[in-house]
């Protein structure tokens, strides 16, 4: 009777202990992995990924976005990184909080040396938006962005407007006219940071229009733009996606409630010539 009760505790004990063995397994692999690519490119690798399967949290379903920690631990691998060491960023996500996205974008635009992002399945929203100032977008043939159109209260911005366009002003209530003017001003200043981001890559008239289709509500906020799609706008997009990175994300399938969606090798690097010079 002795053994069988020592037995059920240790298997209980053993039970406990597994789950936390398996995510630290995983979490090596993972950094192994991207340190493989680190040296093989020659880059720093960054991993911008959300999973959307969802876990229960005292009977709620919560989900990933990205969030304002996101962009500290991405700007903080920037940082990092020499200014003329390249970045490869791989990017998974439904889109989330635009400041954080727009702080992301803006690093990468300003970093030296060149910015790879790799969308193995899709980036919408602001996934987007951080994948457009990239020096080379690589997509999977089947992969998608999505449109940058604004979300007000839980509507789209340029849906709000278009009441304007429809009824008249002594018809719209007050809260309808104050959504529709913080409507126009989201469009406008999304508009101009896209705008922005692109003017160096196409120009200042094609980055105008790029911007209009992508931010005014032409399609719905969930409509896939394909890689097809992005070459019809006249955004430059590779689909030669290294085996690499299908193999990192066979290692984020399960979801985990304590797995960081930013990792990298946290470590300031140097270029070899700067080793050399101070050796």
């Amino acid at each position: 009777m002795s053994f069988i009760f020592e037995l059920f505790w240790m298997i209980l004990i053993l039970s406990l202990f597994i789950p936390f063995l398996r995510a630290y397994s995983l979490k090596t692999s993972r950094e192994a992995l991207i340190r493989e690519m680190e040296k093989k490119r020659g880059s720093r690798v960054i991993t911008l990924i959300h999973r959307m399967e969802s876990f229960s949290f005292f009977g709620m379903s919560m989900r990933k976005f990205i969030d304002i920690e996101d962009s500290e631990e991405v700007l903080r691998a920037i940082k990092m990184t020499p200014e003329d060491m390249p970045i490869d960023l791989i990017i998974h996500t439904p889109g989330g909080l635009m400041l954080a996205a727009e702080q992301i974008a803006k690093a990468l635009k300003k970093h030296k040396g060149k910015v790879t992002v790799f969308i193995p399945h899709y980036a919408m929203s602001g996934g987007t938006l951080i994948a457009l100032p990239a020096d080379e977008i690589v997509m999977d043939e089947n992969a998608v962005l999505g449109p940058l159109d604004p979300q007000i209260g839980g509507y789209p911005a340029a849906s709000i407007l278009k009441v304007l366009e429809t009824k008249d002003l002594n018809e719209i209530d007050d809260e309808t006219l104050i959504l529709a003017d913080v409507s126009r001003k989201a469009i406008d200043q999304v508009k101009r940071f896209v705008k922005d981001l692109l003017r160096d890559k196409m120009g200042e008239e094609k980055a105008e229009e790029v911007a209009d289709k992508l931010c005014s509500g032409y399609w719905t906020h969930d409509y896939p733009l394909t890689y097809e799609h992005l070459r019809e706008l006249g955004i430059e997009v590779s689909t030669d996606m290294p085996q690499e990175i299908y193999d990192l994300m066979d290692l984020y399938k399960q979801t985990e409630q304590q797995r960081p969606s930013v990792q990298y090798i946290p470590i300031p690097y140097r270029r070899k010539s700067e080793e050399k010079s101070k050796s």
